[in-house]
């Protein structure tokens, strides 16, 4: 397949005018490698890498901690039907034995058909969270840093956690870190850790920080906390929830450039009420309400998001980024962040061949 006369988001994440070149589900360097010579007219179109969204609870009327294999089939197909061809489905403060059947539905629906995003991984967001920062995750079942447990589910899930949450100023948490340390990507969040702390565990091999901002004490001029810390650390990457209702424009914008477009990763945190209408859903068991584009409880506390990653993309282009670094942080950096950019999150020969076709406003047209 030959994608001809686009503007394409190349690997060294810049837009040209260039064609791209698909054998056998890879892109290759250029037509001599290519038998199918099927030509995909892209002139006029922005083309793209698929998005990949690493830090998802659900869509279209289901949650990942269902543990239902046909309800994340819909949930997969629903993120490729939206330009997201690679995702992680995200677990919440659940029971162990509801964590481990969801897990377990994770493995089974891998390489499941072209009409379905692919599974790349688990992130697990809980129990190892500090109680007052649960927002919306069930108290009930927070639990302190368990290496032998985390073993065990990733066993049930086929090895499959590629990210896990840890709140670093509950007990266990840094000896948790130094054991998982090279077997999981740990992420920072749902903490009330103060700058140091964090960089203890930075140093210790945390490497990401969940939804930053949100589930964390604010960054303020005496005490940076988390934010602060994981700005300093240059190996982190620090997801963004650019819904619009969970972090202002102008924050999302000043995290850009004092983080630089390499470390930010745009993800949508949606759950099952994303691709819905407003009303009654559920989120790890507990009730939400959505309405207007705002998820939460009863109380208030916002829970989740019921917008997908590909509408989160053109929101923060719509509030300033720049869409190569908007693009990048949906595509490149969320790869990087979980280990896999050698086979996929851009347009590079050898890697998997997912390609979004998109208006020049960004609307997405075709799905590759």
């Amino acid at each position: 397949m030959i994608i001809k006369g686009g503007k394409v988001f190349t690997d060294n994440f810049r837009f040209e005018e260039t064609d791209v070149f698909i054998e056998d589900g890879k892109f290759v360097a250029d037509e001599s490698y290519v038998t199918d010579k099927t030509v995909i007219d892209a002139t006029g179109l922005i083309v793209i890498p698929g998005l990949i969204d690493v830090h998802t609870h659900g869509a279209f009327g289901h949650d990942f901690c269902d543990g239902d294999v046909e309800g994340l089939k819909q949930i997969a197909a629903y993120q490729r039907r939206c330009g997201i061809t690679r995702f992680c489905p995200t677990s919440m403060t659940v029971s162990v034995e509801n964590i481990k059947t969801a897990f377990e539905t994770a493995g089974k629906l891998r390489d499941n058909g072209k009409e379905y995003a692919e599974i790349i991984g688990i992130n697990m967001e809980g129990p190892f969270i500090e109680k007052s920062k649960k927002g919306a995750q069930n108290e009930e079942y927070v639990r302190t840093p368990d290496y032998d447990l985390f073993k065990a589910l990733n066993e049930a899930a086929g090895n499959l956690i590629k990210l896990i949450t840890v709140a670093p100023d509950v007990e266990g948490a840094m000896e948790f870190i130094q054991k998982a340390y090279g077997e999981v990507n740990i992420s920072i969040g749902h903490t009330m850790a103060d700058y140091d702390t964090a960089a203890k565990a930075f140093e210790a091999g945390a490497n990401h920080v969940t939804h930053l901002y949100n589930a964390m004490p604010p960054f303020t001029h005496r005490a940076p906390g988390v934010i602060g810390a994981a700005r300093d650390c240059k190996h982190c990457f620090a997801e963004l929830i650019a819904d619009g209702f969970h972090i202002h424009p102008s924050v999302i914008r000043a995290t850009f450039e004092m983080f630089g477009d390499d470390r930010i990763v745009l993800v949508s945190d949606s759950i099952m009420a994303t691709g819905m209408e407003d009303g009654e859903y559920s989120l790890g068991g507990l009730t939400t309400y959505a309405k207007d584009g705002v998820v939460t409880l009863a109380d208030g506390t916002l829970a989740g998001s019921s917008t997908n990653l590909f509408e989160c993309m053109k929101r923060a282009i719509s509030f300033g980024i720049s869409p190569e670094s908007a693009v990048k942080a949906a595509t490149a950096n969320p790869a990087k962040s979980i280990g896999v950019f050698d086979n996929y999150g851009s347009i590079t020969p050898g890697k998997a061949a997912d390609v979004l076709l998109l208006s020049e406003d960004f609307d997405l047209i075709k799905v590759v």
